[in-house]
């Protein structure tokens, strides 16, 4: 397949919510990537998924979707499914640093001041949970950020991966921990960093 990056549609069985939202629709692709075939979808306003089709929550989360937006799960593409292949790409070849993809997470207070940390990791570079919770001003609340973390349906572009323990070893990652293993090494390799021996 092209540069390891390939759109196959109707890859993976995607739920369909008739009679939720009337003409609005989520539409759903798969990309594969170097790391595995990863599941995609979007509003008409901007993604709202992109996760490794081997996590096993998968289908439930593709249901909380439509349940959330109430709108119709079908698969095809829009012009933000067309970029997010084109960044993906970019990424995956080491030529991009930041997305800039319009991102729709519904979510928590909560969950979205966690995110938005996620935002702001560099590429190439990782925190701790626990400097997670500080950046919020609430380092009592690792375990809450952990979990959000968890929650967190847009891997890669919401740079979850780059969150590890505080002891240096790498936990909690929805897609598996040898992507985020994976990860971590790409970015530091395309950054110019060394790798970290303690992380590899």
């Amino acid at each position: 397949m092209a540069d390891g990056i390939a759109m196959t549609i109707n890859a993976i069985k995607f739920p369909s919510l008739e009679g939720l939202g009337g003409c609005k629709m989520i539409k759903t692709t798969t990309i594969e990537t170097p790391i595995g075939e990863m599941a995609a979808a979007a509003t008409k306003e901007g993604i709202c998924l992109l996760e490794f089709t081997s996590r096993p929550a998968l289908e439930s989360e593709f249901n909380k979707l439509a349940l959330s937006f109430n709108e119709t799960v079908k698969s095809g593409s829009n012009k933000h499914l067309r970029a997010l292949k084109k960044q993906l790409k970019e990424y995956f070849r080491g030529k991009r640093k930041e997305f800039s993809l319009p991102l729709i997470t519904p979510g928590t207070d909560f969950q979205h001041s966690a995110w938005d940390i996620l935002r702001k990791i560099p590429y190439g570079t990782t925190i701790s949970y626990l400097e997670q919770a500080r950046l919020i001003k609430n380092p009592g609340a690792v375990r809450a950020v952990a979990a959000a973390n968890g929650s967190n349906r847009i891997a890669i572009i919401l740079p979850c991966h780059r969150v590890i323990g505080s002891d240096g070893n790498l936990i909690g990652y929805g897609g598996g921990l040898d992507k985020k293993r994976w990860l971590i090494d790409h970015e530091k390799k395309y950054s110019g960093k060394p790798i970290d021996g303690t992380l590899f």
